[in-house]
């Protein structure tokens, strides 16, 4: 609004402000002293209620974004909402949200009059006050009827830039207080940046990962350590499996390798390079995961197996949907693989948009691939689908696996058994389960289980 209409009416009035001024100079200095008294007055307002108008714009614009958030969250678990029958709790919250989003513009907008009714007021007592004394002076005969009316009007022309401008300053103010809100994102400074020079990554890549005695608490948790003295090493081209208790550390490792954090104390390694020496976008291109919960975008197959690598061809596409076993329900589709997926797929199922997403990892063709629960969520039939592609995917790369499911790791060349941030075990899984420790209890227990 400030730069499609404000400007413009600022500049405009700023230049009849100051064309007006200049002919009341010329047409009457006398009168024009006594307007020049009134501007501190007309100034008062603008600096008093201007900071006003700026920190109640800064507040509604916080409050439009509660709305935003609160609408945002509830369509999405709308599904969630009709189960529990919370649709009236969820409309009463909203319209709560809502009205202190009023509240908040009716005080900004309370303000902004003030201001522009203060200096309003001032501006045309003003006028009142020169029209009083410059009838005086007429009646002296020491100016004409035709020079105060003449003034008369180029005061009006001044006083209406002047209210003009009012108006436009508060638009600004209001400009400036939702704009504090960015402003305050783009002043942080980013945990995470490439280094000034960084260390490249040995080409071609190989894939050694290495952990080696890492420490890591997060920001939010600094008391609790996430990983503590954990070292790790996989080979290239190895399969190992992450497992272990819930909170005990197996998400962090990947969230450290994706160096969406550094450690506080040891090093993450890839092909021997520290990660930060090395252009987190350099990593990052040599790693592709495979979620538990898959990012599905508003799109098109096409655009979202593609977003592992915008330059893929539509054969390169095909090849790789083919081997993550997503081709033939892609394919059956309405518009195939032009089809719209919906927000979030939700057009698809569960075991489709995994596999939509296994299809991207393939595509990436990447060194490293991170498997989170990549088939936790799924039934029986679609599992068996999913894992037929992961194996696919997982061949000739270095492969670390998030698994609570125990059943799904016997395959993998390692096991590295973590508990509270420590690595406690590392082996096959008949070797875990020979030595007892912790791995035995949790595939007693869900081995037993399933029996």
């Amino acid at each position: 609004m400030v730069v499609g209409s404000s400007v413009s009416i600022f500049l405009r009035n700023l230049l009849l402000f100051a064309g007006g001024a200049v002919m009341l100079v010329v047409t009457s200095p006398r009168l024009t002293g006594l307007v020049a008294l009134v501007i501190p007055l007309v100034l008062a307002p603008i600096l008093i209620y201007g900071r006003r108008v700026r920190r109640l714009s800064r507040l509604a614009q916080d409050r439009v974004a509660d709305v935003s958030t609160h609408v945002d969250e509830t369509l999405w678990a709308v599904r969630t909402v009709q189960a529990f029958n919370r649709e009236g709790q969820e409309r009463r919250r909203f319209a709560g949200r809502v009205e202190d989003a009023f509240r908040s513009a009716v005080a900004r907008i309370r303000a902004r009059a003030m201001l522009s009714s203060a200096v309003i007021l001032l501006v045309f007592g003003a006028i009142s006050l020169i029209l009083w004394v410059g009838g005086h002076d007429v009646i002296a005969g020491r100016m004409t009827g035709g020079e105060l009316s003449a003034f008369v009007f180029y005061a009006l022309v001044t006083a209406s830039a002047v209210a003009a401008l009012s108006e436009v300053v508060g638009e600004i103010q209001r400009a400036a207080g939702a704009t504090e809100r960015l402003f305050d994102l783009m002043d942080e400074p980013a945990d995470i940046a490439a280094p000034a020079e960084p260390v490249a990554l040995p080409a071609p890549a190989a894939g050694a990962v290495a952990f080696e005695d890492v420490t890591f608490h997060y920001p939010s948790r600094p008391d609790l350590a996430a990983l503590e003295g954990f070292s790790l090493s996989v080979a290239p081209g190895e399969s190992v499996a992450l497992v272990g208790p819930s909170g005990a550390g197996k998400t962090t490792v990947f969230q450290l390798l994706l160096r969406y954090y550094d450690p506080q104390g040891g090093a993450v390694r890839l092909d021997g390079v520290d990660l930060r020496a090395a252009d987190p976008a350099e990593v990052r291109a040599r790693l592709a995961i495979v979620p538990q919960d898959p990012v599905i975008f508003s799109a098109d197959a096409w655009e979202n197996i593609r977003y592992g690598r915008p330059d893929a061809t539509d054969a390169e596409v095909l090849a790789a949907a083919e081997a993550a076993h997503a081709r033939e329900f892609l394919e059956a589709l309405p518009d195939g693989f032009g089809t719209f997926l919906g927000e979030r797929g939700v057009r698809l199922s569960g075991g489709q948009r995994q596999r939509v997403a296994i299809a991207r990892a393939i595509l990436r063709d990447p060194a490293v691939l991170l498997l989170d629960e990549a088939t936790s969520a799924l039934d029986a039939e679609s599992e068996r689908v999913v894992q037929k592609a992961l194996e696919r995917l997982m061949q000739g790369r270095t492969t670390l696996v998030i698994a609570h499911r125990l059943a799904t790791v016997q395959r993998v060349d390692r096991i590295a058994v973590m508990d509270h941030g420590r690595l406690v075990a590392e082996g096959t899984h008949g070797d875990l389960i020979a030595g007892g420790g912790l791995y035995a209890r949790l595939a007693a227990l869900q081995f037993d289980a399933a029996s």
